[in-house]
């Protein structure tokens, strides 16, 4: 499988250097239907978190701060990061999934992306 993703030519260092260590993790870890891949996409603003199976190319499920509950609370982006993770583990047991493989699509582990890990791990899925 091939991998799409490459540094553009006017891209600034740290969109850069985020895109490189997507590239490096995305070679090693892929989602199949017993172990589906949870990756994490980040703005300024918002967090979307998507649960895919990357043998059939389908995402399975899915949450992001963007929904209208989500909205509506109170806190900071790392708050809402937490209900993200609690409530994309709540969605994949729904749907039968147990365990994923994390994907963090190149940004650091720290912050709202480790605080949405932590949730999810709490809410019930393994990583």
């Amino acid at each position: 499988m091939a991998i799409g993703l490459r540094p553009h030519k006017h891209s600034a260092k740290k969109t850069a250097s985020r895109l490189r260590r997507q590239i490096r993790v995305r070679k090693k870890i892929s989602g199949t239907a017993e172990r589906p891949r949870l990756v994490v996409t980040k703005s300024s603003r918002h967090l979307f978190v998507q649960v895919i199976d990357d043998v059939a190319g389908k995402t399975l499920v899915s949450a992001s701060t963007m929904e209208a509950d989500l909205r509506t609370i109170e806190g900071d982006k790392t708050a809402k990061a937490k209900k993200v993770g609690e409530l994309v583990a709540e969605r994949a047991k729904g749907a039968g999934i147990e365990s994923v493989v994390f994907d963090r699509a190149g940004n650091k582990y720290h912050g709202r992306v480790a605080a949405l890990a932590d949730a999810a791990r709490e809410g019930g899925l393994s990583f």
